[in-house]
């Protein structure tokens, strides 16, 4: 079995290659976070700057900024790099006010509350 040596950095699993990098961070929650990686420790907490808050609710989309941010690792589900000159959403995707995006965000959420509800109510009939 063959271990990669120093000079096989390329197969680092390390934050370290991300550090100043513009990052795309999951949250457990399903929150997306977007900033520059600042630092990290051996827990995968990691320290982003210029971070915002990435809200996405159908075809409209919202940045809220956060500032600097500290993330707790257990909470990290997934850390990617994103190209800084790129766009990363496609051209369908329209950017609306926080104001905005919060009152879909409601809507979506009272959607899914009514739909559960309503399922609850229907489980007497058993469809199965």
């Amino acid at each position: 079995m063959s271990w990669a040596g120093a000079e096989d950095t390329f197969l680092s699993t390390s934050l370290a290659s991300y550090l100043d990098k513009k990052l795309l961070v999951l949250l457990r929650d399903g929150r997306k976070l977007l900033g520059l990686l600042r630092s990290f420790d051996q827990f995968a907490n990691v320290v982003l700057e210029g971070a915002c808050e990435r809200v996405i609710v159908g075809d409209l989309y919202c940045d809220i900024p956060l500032g600097l941010y500290v993330i707790r690792g257990e909470n990290v589900v997934l850390i990617g790099e994103l190209e800084l000159g790129k766009e990363e959403l496609p051209p369908h995707m329209t950017l609306v006010p926080e104001a905005e995006i919060k009152g879909a965000q409601k809507a979506e959420r009272d959607a899914t509350d009514l739909k559960g509800s309503m399922r609850k109510r229907m489980e007497f009939l058993d469809f199965d």
